[in-house]
């Protein structure tokens, strides 16, 4: 540890008392855009969180859909796995989505929706990763855990947003059948949190930005609490807002297989 990082832990331990502590950060020279990445990857979320959250569709005629989410995550080492219940409206309600995400980016991850009006469950492919999410304009991909090493990663520069210091990082897919040509992101630099993403498709036209909001530290975890997705090609945006979420509860590991995903709820 250097004497400015050491002088900074004495600091934070003497005049506050928080749940986790910032690392210190090398100057942005001498970081590369992969650095930074894995800085966003390996970021501290706790073990497990269980939360809830509102989700708003919103169509370009204005029209407005609202749905009620619960999800719960946990971490296996490198590897994780998460799963999410549609609470509300009656349409939605039991439908269910679990997933495991694996950090090796030659393993495709495994992902199955159940849907109870139909009383089945569909595994997801690796094909279908670009399909939407539920009529939302987050994609499969979008919603899941990337693997850094899925993409060569530019740090463009440092950029100041509304008195918050960002890395601005473009990522480029190896694989090119992945539905974007490039991925530019605007990362926070002390919470390790993107607060704007812009989406480009395959002749490099925007296609969707992420606006990313409220963010803020929960159970000593830094949160993003609202996260809004134009689609600008569709004319339509998802938000999505936490309503409540905590993290190190000790989930269980039976809670992410595929029975309880056909039970529709949690018990």
């Amino acid at each position: 540890m250097t004497k400015k990082g050491f002088v900074l832990l004495c600091l934070v331990f003497l005049f506050e008392t928080i749940a986790y502590i910032e690392p210190v950060y090398a100057q942005s020279a001498e970081l590369t855009g992969r650095d930074i990445m894995l800085k966003v990857h390996d970021r501290p979320d706790g073990d497990d969180q269980k939360g809830v959250m509102q989700m708003t569709l919103i169509n370009k005629r204005g029209k407005m859909r609202k749905r009620t989410v619960l999800f719960l995550s946990k971490d296996y080492g490198k590897d994780s796995k998460s799963i999410t219940y549609f609470q509300s409206p009656a349409d939605v309600k039991g439908t269910g989505f679990l997933s495991w995400e694996y950090d090796d980016p030659s393993k495709d991850d495994d992902r199955w929706l159940y849907l109870p009006a139909l009383k089945k469950t569909r595994r997801i492919s690796g094909s279908s990763k670009n399909d939407y999410f539920m009529g939302t304009d987050f994609t499969y991909d979008d919603l899941g855990d990337r693997s850094v090493d899925e993409d060569n990663h530019e740090l463009l520069k440092e950029e100041d947003i509304d008195g918050i210091m960002c890395w601005v990082v473009e990522s480029r897919p190896k694989n090119k059948d992945d539905m974007y040509s490039k991925v530019i992101r605007w990362i926070q630099q002390d919470a390790l949190i993107p607060i704007k993403v812009e989406f480009y498709d395959k002749q490099d036209n925007l296609l969707k930005i992420l606006i990313v909001s409220d963010i803020r530290k929960q159970d000593g975890f830094w949160t993003a609490f609202k996260m809004e997705m134009d689609n600008i090609r569709e004319k339509h945006k998802t938000i999505l807002e936490i309503k409540e979420i905590h993290y190190d509860i000790g989930l269980k590991d039976n809670l992410f297989r595929v029975s309880t995903l056909e039970r529709g709820k949690i018990k």
